[in-house]
Formats: C-alpha cells, structure tokens, sequence
C-alpha cells in the first residue's frame, strides 16, 4: 500500500466516485448508459491494475467523457458555490443568534453609566468634515445631525423605524406634507431637540418651524451594543447584580404604557436587584439586600455617587420601595430589575418583578462604539 503509485491510487478514487455516482443516479439513467459507464470503469480499474500509466491516464479522460455526457456539471458552478456558502454561513449565524449569543442595543439611559443609551446633544457649530464624521461614527458611535426647513410649516408626527433591528430614525411629518428624516430615535428628538408633535396624547401644540431654519442640529450617540449569552442560565441560575435582558411580555403595566409596540415584545435591560426570596430596601443612596448593605461591585458602583452614578433612589411615583421604611421580597421565580441610573430608570419599582421565563440572557461584553465602556461588563 505504503508504495502504490500516486496515479494508481487516484484512479481508484476515480473509479469509486464514478460507482457512487452511478448508484445516485441509477433512477435515472437508462440501461444502456449504466453499462457505458461500468465499462469504462472496468477498463481504468484494469488499467491501474497494470499499474500502465498512459493506459491509466486515457481510461480516467475516456471516463471523465462518458460521465460528464450522461451527468453534466451544473451550469454556474462558482455562484453556486458561493450562494451554498453564504446560506450555510447565514443558518449557522441564526442559529447562533437564536440559541447562544444575540447582539443588543441599549435603548435608554437607565443603566447609565454603566452602559449608555441613545442620546442626543443639540449644538450651535458646524459639523466637522465627512473623514471626522465617518471616524467619529465607526469609533464613537456618533451621527451628526442637521435638518433645516424647506418652508413655514408645523410639525404634526414622528413615526420611529428600526433598520436591522438596530439604528433607528424617525420620520417627521409637518402641516403641509414635508417629510425629514433624523437617524435618532423619536424620544431624542423630541427630549434633545424640543420637537414636539400636535398628534400627542397631550395636547399640546406642534412645534413651529420657519423656512431656512436648522431646526434639529447636533449629534446623536449611538446607544452601547453589547452581546448577550442565551445559553448561559440553562446552566446556572441568575444571580444577584448580573446584567441581564428580559422580554416585557407578559408585564402589565410595561404593556399598558402609551409607546408599547403593538407588534411584539419590548425587550430591556437592567441589573438584577433581587434573586427569588430577597428582601430588599432602599435608604437612598444605599440598596440592602436581606438587612445588609449590597456587596457585589455593581451595586457598590452605584452607590459610591462617584464619576456620574448617583446612587438608589426611592421612587415617589414607584408601587414598591417608594419610602426609606419601605421593603420588599422578590417572589419565588422571579427577579427583581433595577437600572443603574436609578433616579431615571423606569424598573421593578414601577412594575415588579420579572418573570423567570422572560428572561433571555446575560449580558457580558460591550463591543462597539469603542469607549470606555468597551469590553466586559461588570
């Protein structure tokens, strides 16, 4: 074996896939073609045999004649290579995606500074170049904003859209049928840039804009995208100060506020205050967990009112721990959600605790922009 010749050894591979082919195949082929091909077969087995190299070389062409007249090769041959690829590629990721790692957006400031939301800055100087801004955008995360007013008009709509899942903008509808877009979510635009639309629950009045106006000028940070381990907790239970995602399905009085998607489930993120049987309270700026000050790193952070955290707050408009006395003990199989900016962060305060069955992750790393919240999340 160890001293068979090359060209002998590859003509029995030959000679084998030209046999698997033939039982592929044999549906389809008449008999008349199966016996071409089995003796061409025969002849170049016959021929390696020998070990008669010309022989050899002229069965393998005679065989590759025969069987690429009765089978021809697929028309295109390198798309469809690649297209085969990409669909491979495309499943595994979904299937990474579905049950492993899922890439997520922080929406809004309530864990900051831990992580950081969307937010907008309205200011009175040019933008820099396009290569600053190309730059500012792939590094910091940040888009420059600049609308300015195509005549005298009222602003009566923002209708925010979601491109991939990721980058949001919002579409601005004036009296006389403009349209703008800003790549910001609505609530900046509105918070950041005082847009405000005559179609509010609130009515009050649209903002007036006049012809050659800048009416929105700045820049928008990109909210923190981080990756989020599903597959973690099928192993291990959550634990007390991870950072997890949950889906708000299923959470009354998330579903009940006025800009719940009517499509789907709010997905959201925040840091797990209390595990199933916890007592908590809240002496602002302290959080105790079962009588005792919190121990773990995040919730001492927090609580240390150092480089922009500001501690735990008691909510005078919260269902629970709303006053210094106030405690609460998280029920079984649930767990108890608080936003490391606790003074703006809309959390199990207000509407209690989180299902186990909601949860869908831990959040471990934050990948882009790159600042300095790069990296993994503690």
């Amino acid at each position: 074996m160890f001293f068979t010749p090359r060209y002998v050894k590859e003509a029995r591979h030959f000679c084998e896939a030209a046999r698997r082919v033939i039982r592929y195949r044999l549906d389809l082929l008449t008999a008349k073609q199966v016996a071409e091909v089995e003796d061409r077969i025969a002849a170049l087995d016959a021929a390696a045999n020998k070990r008669d190299r010309a022989a050899v070389e002229s069965c393998t062409a005679e065989l590759d004649r025969i069987a690429g007249k009765i089978i021809p090769p697929k028309p295109n041959p390198g798309w469809r290579e690649n297209c085969e690829v990409l669909l491979v590629a495309i499943v595994i990721a979904a299937g990474v995606r579905a049950y492993l790692v899922e890439p997520f957006k922080i929406p809004t400031g309530s864990m900051e500074t831990t992580l950081n939301g969307v937010v907008g800055v309205k200011t009175t100087t040019p933008a820099p170049n396009l290569a600053i801004q190309a730059f500012d955008f792939l590094v910091k995360g940040r888009t420059f904003l600049d609308i300015q007013a195509k005549q005298d008009d009222v602003i009566t709509d923002l209708d925010e859209r979601t491109t991939l899942n990721y980058f949001t903008s919002t579409d601005i509808t004036c009296q006389s049928g403009d349209h703008y877009t800003v790549f910001a979510p609505a609530a900046v635009v509105q918070s950041a840039f005082g847009i405000v639309p005559a179609n509010n629950p609130y009515g009050y009045p649209g903002t007036v804009i006049h012809k050659g106006d800048h009416f929105i000028h700045g820049y928008a940070n990109n909210g923190d995208f981080v990756l989020v381990n599903k597959l973690a907790y099928n192993f291990w239970k959550p634990s007390r100060a991870d950072v997890f995602v949950f889906r708000t399905a299923g959470i009354a009085p998330i579903e009940e506020t006025p800009n719940y998607p009517k499509d789907g489930s709010e997905h959201y993120i925040k840091r797990i205050g209390g595990i199933p049987g916890d007592q908590l309270q809240i002496k602002s700026p302290k959080l105790f967990v079962n009588g005792h000050l919190a121990t773990e790193y995040g919730f001492q952070q927090v609580m240390s009112q150092k480089d922009g955290y500001r501690g735990y707050s008691n909510p005078s408009r919260g269902i629970y721990l709303t006053l210094p006395d106030d405690t609460y003990t998280v029920p079984p199989s649930t767990y108890f959600a608080l936003g490391d900016n606790s003074y703006d962060s809309f959390d199990s305060r207000y509407w209690g605790p989180v299902p186990q069955q909601n949860i869908a992750g831990k959040a471990f790393v934050a990948f882009w922009p790159i600042t300095t919240h790069w990296g993994f999340i503690k």
